[in-house]
């Protein structure tokens, strides 16, 4: 039960990053780009993360079959359900300063809604890994949890900006982004618990799941909007996260 436990305060921590944006778009106003350049930096990582970690692990364990069918059903599982919330009013929950709170007028009460559905659609996979990788004995990788981190940060300070605009209190927002937070540390939890003693396909193939989810997300949310501010330095920066990230992980961490 304690790694379980321990997968429930990772994927919580990953998940605080929601309270963080938020807190961040009462409080600050942070410029546009310096939040965009967050989210290339994260969109690096976790690109980083979805090739040297989870695609990897899923094919030592499982070999192709499992590995590929899971990667394709992730991104279709993803990309379907990514064209429901957006359609109701989330397309735009990544966004990070004064086009986040255009994109949802005072009277589309709606909208605020679908972008919390959003973010627990982007979370739950995330999680999900973070309570798979302790699986294996060697601890939690740190570098997933901070790519977790950094996309979490722009995505609660834009559907922040947007609540607030749309009339809701500090009661409401921090409560419903609060919930998100704790689910996504119920996610890892359950995600760590239900494949503790599964076949090596089964974690496999969940594990491909989760990488062919966040790669579709990555490019659907995340790049585009990084790439609006930040313009011909996001791919650069993005790089730079890569690389990072890709250090880190050789190193172990």
């Amino acid at each position: 039960m304690g790694t379980a436990l321990e997968a429930g305060f990772w994927g919580l921590v990953g998940g605080s990053a929601l309270l963080l944006g938020a807190t961040v778009a009462y409080v600050a106003q942070l410029p546009q780009r310096l939040i965009a350049a967050i989210m290339a930096i994260g969109s690096g990582v976790l690109i980083s993360a979805v090739a040297f970690d989870l695609m990897d692990e899923a094919y030592q364990r499982g070999g192709f079959d499992s590995t590929s069918a899971g990667f394709l059903g992730g991104a279709v599982a993803y990309t379907l359900a990514n064209v429901v919330v957006s359609r109701a009013g989330a397309k735009h929950r990544k966004r990070s300063g004064s086009n986040a709170a255009e994109s949802q007028a005072p009277a589309d009460s709606g909208s605020g809604l679908a972008i919390a559905i959003g973010a627990l659609l982007d979370g739950i996979p995330e999680s999900v890994v973070i309570g798979v990788s302790l699986l294996q004995g060697t601890g939690v990788s740190l570098v997933t949890v901070a790519a977790v981190f950094l996309s979490n940060v722009p995505e609660g300070l834009s559907s922040a900006a947007g609540m607030k605009k749309a009339g809701h209190g500090p009661a409401y927002v921090f409560g419903v982004w609060g919930g998100i937070a704790l689910l996504s540390g119920i996610a890892a939890l359950v995600g760590n618990v239900c494949l503790a003693g599964a076949s090596p396909d089964v974690i496999a193939g969940t594990t491909a799941v989760a990488a062919g989810a966040i790669l579709a997300m990555l490019v659907d949310t995340m790049i585009p909007e990084a790439t609006e501010e930040t313009h011909e330095y996001s791919g650069l920066i993005t790089v730079g996260g890569f690389l990072l990230a890709f250090i880190l992980s050789k190193l172990g961490v």
